[in-house]
């Protein structure tokens, strides 16, 4: 099986394409930037990959709200082929492709009504809101992926650890019916710990005061996945803050850093056909 492609997006205040693109490429990806303009222009590039990552960043400035300027152009401008670039989105997802949202990018997702999407309707279920902090968090966070639902093929993963760095990472769902609909199937499927390894619904543990102790959503299909937390900066267990103390107690000599860990099953999970997504139908 050849290495699966990977399109990771660029330009516009995105600024973890770097690292994402090589934490895919260390975990055995064929991985590639491209600037969202370039995809404007030629949508046609999305068919040659197995997933497209929108890193984390500030995309437009955060101006109209987190990943709400870069999910009006992607909803609304027309592409190369005369059709919106979402519509060309929701065309390779429905030909098998796959769709990873970091950070700012799962804030574009949620804006984009592709996560969750517990309706199939596309329309918006959740936005990432402001920390009850009020302020930007930088730290590392204890996390549990769930082992149910539409993740459960990225396989078991078991509690790792990350850091997030965010501002507006407090999920937010519409109403009732929507977060019954994401706890009944599963969706939250990265979930923040607190120390005696359930959901944490307190700060510092849970950064955000987020809903369900929610760090990521996953679509019904498997194919759209959307984490808060920074995977591609945690790929060398020399970058986690207390790496000294970790590795004399042997926490670090046993298995590869969680973040890599974590990409590794992306790249599984897209790996599982060797041909790219090809001949979905046109969405309107």
């Amino acid at each position: 099986m050849s290495a699966p492609r990977v399109l990771v997006l660029s330009g516009v205040g995105i600024n973890c394409e770097r690292e994402t693109a090589a934490a895919f490429q260390i975990a055995g990806a064929r991985a590639e930037t491209v600037h969202t303009n370039a995809l404007v222009r030629d949508p046609g590039r999305i068919d040659a990959a197995r997933i497209v990552v929108f890193p984390g960043g500030f995309a437009f400035g955060d101006r109209l709200g987190a990943g709400q300027a870069l999910a009006n152009r992607i909803r609304h401008r027309k592409t190369g082929s005369g059709r919106p670039l979402l519509s060309e989105l929701k065309r390779f997802l429905k030909a098998g492709g796959y769709l990873l949202g970091i950070c700012n990018g799962f804030q574009v997702l949620a804006k984009l009504g592709l996560l969750p999407d517990t309706g199939g309707d596309g329309r918006q279920e959740a936005a990432l809101a402001e920390n009850e902090s009020g302020r930007f968090e930088d730290r590392w966070c204890r996390l549990g992926p769930a082992a149910r639902g539409a993740a459960a093929a990225l396989g078991a993963l078991g509690p790792m650890e990350l850091p997030v760095r965010h501002r507006e990472g407090r999920l937010v769902l519409r109403d009732d019916a929507v977060r019954e609909a994401v706890v009944e199937a599963g969706l939250n499927w990265l979930t923040y710990l607190a120390a005696d390894g359930g959901p944490a619904a307190s700060y510092p543990a849970n950064p955000s005061g987020t809903e369900l102790g929610c760090a990521g959503l996953v679509d019904p299909t498997g194919h759209v996945f959307g984490l808060m937390p920074h995977p591609e900066a945690y790929v060398s267990v020399y970058t986690h803050y207390n790496w000294p103390r970790r590795c004399r107690e042997g926490l670090e000599t046993e298995r590869e850093a969680d973040g890599l860990r974590l990409i590794r099953a992306f790249v599984r999970l897209v790996s599982k056909d060797e041909d790219p997504p090809r001949g979905g139908k046109e969405e309107p």
